[in-house]
């Protein structure tokens, strides 16, 4: 499939069999595929791979010219609890963000699927400025592959252990990019993080969620974004609750823990007058009866332009212990990134930084392809 046509826009949006197919196609041997799918996953660029011949390297920017193997980090933020916020740029100049968390047990990197999101969920930034395209498998892969390779990791030892697809954008809205994602991040071949690993979170589309309860890559954590316990408030929040309610998800949680035998996951952002009334927990109590699942709770974390208030440490606490005392397995959520608005809810696409930074970036590599030219033709 040539670059530039229909979702591919990088080296790695192929798959081992395409890139088999494209080094046969220029002649080469089979193996060099092998080389050169996992030097990507390393995070090189094809001229950094070492055990590729010189020829061969010439080929593949000939092939390919323009288009780079990695998004092009143009913003880096680092928060005060060691969180890390990065602005990456695609081909065209949009730009998503992708944010990596330190925890004790390795690194988790959150990712975006989509640039912006249609969604417009009333506590979210990334939905403000509507969808502008979804993200090719190899433009999510990159932003894992990058973070990696930024913190020190490579595919024989990663520096990311754990990974959400919780950044910008409704994974489940990009379904065909996610589950060829989930395949190729989850290859041995490359990071090959564990499907027991990833957490893909969805606002609640029961069609895709069934679908996926039968895809590559059924056996993610399903993460629902629950935020409320009746249909009427879930809709005052959640436009996408028109048309999927909540007897609706719960079924098709069902459904996605009897085929995968993995725990539902539901999160749910306490918003003050909302959703945090003792009803709440009776009928989180209620809703979750039979069902193998936990429930993450999340303080709300500041949007200027969404006017919502969350509730406070102390109370958030109370809230989870009347969960805890109703039987149900939950959590609060340690806040992480708040400081560079790199937590839950608060990723958007940057549009002020884009307009000059995207358009240095374009150029860098505008000007590093020029000198790959130059440098092949001497």
């Amino acid at each position: 499939m040539p670059f530039g046509e229909k979702s591919v826009n990088t080296l790695l949006d192929y798959d081992l069999d395409a890139l088999t197919a494209l080094v046969q196609d220029l002649g080469q041997p089979k193996f060099r595929a092998t080389q050169l799918y996992q030097g990507l996953q390393n995070g090189l660029d094809v001229a950094e791979i070492s055990n590729l011949p010189k020829s061969f390297v010439e080929q593949i920017y000939g092939k390919a010219s323009g288009f780079f193997g990695q998004p092009q980090k143009i913003k880096e933020q680092k928060s005060q609890d060691g969180t890390v916020k990065y602005l990456f740029s695609f081909f065209d100049n949009e730009c998503v963000e992708t944010v990596y968390l330190p925890n004790n047990y390795g690194g988790t990197i959150c990712v975006s699927t989509q640039v912006g999101c249609r969604m417009d969920c009333a506590f979210c930034a990334s939905g403000l400025q509507g969808l502008k395209r979804n993200l090719s498998v190899g433009e999510i892969l990159g932003q894992v592959v990058e973070v990696n390779r930024l913190h020190g990791g490579n595919t024989k030892k990663r520096a990311i252990s754990n990974i959400v697809l919780m950044g910008s954008g409704e994974p489940l809205d990009n379904f065909e990019s996610v589950v060829d994602f989930v395949e190729r991040v989850s290859d041995p071949q490359g990071l090959g993080i564990s499907k027991r690993n990833i957490s893909l979170s969805t606002c609640g589309l029961v069609d895709k969620m069934k679908a996926l309860a039968d895809s590559k890559a059924a056996g993610v954590t399903l993460t629902i974004s629950l935020h409320a316990t009746t249909d009427e408030y879930r809709q005052q929040i959640m436009p996408i609750a028109k048309s999927y309610n909540l007897a609706q998800i719960f079924a098709a949680s069902k459904d996605y823990f009897e085929k995968t035998g993995r725990r539902i996951v539901f999160e749910y952002a306490l918003i003050k007058g909302v959703n945090t009334h003792h009803l709440d927990t009776v009928r989180l109590a209620a809703l979750t009866k039979g069902l193998p699942c936990h429930i993450n709770l999340i303080r709300l974390n500041p949007v200027k332009e969404r006017g919502l208030d969350g509730i406070g440490e102390q109370e958030a606490k109370k809230f989870l212990q009347k969960l805890k005392d109703s039987g149900l397995s939950a959590t609060l959520r340690r806040r992480q990134g708040v400081d560079i608005d790199g937590a839950c809810g608060q990723l958007r696409n940057n549009y002020t930084q884009k307009s000059e930074e995207a358009k240095q970036a374009k150029a860098d590599r505008t000007n590093t392809q020029a000198k790959k030219n130059k440098t092949s033709n001497t």
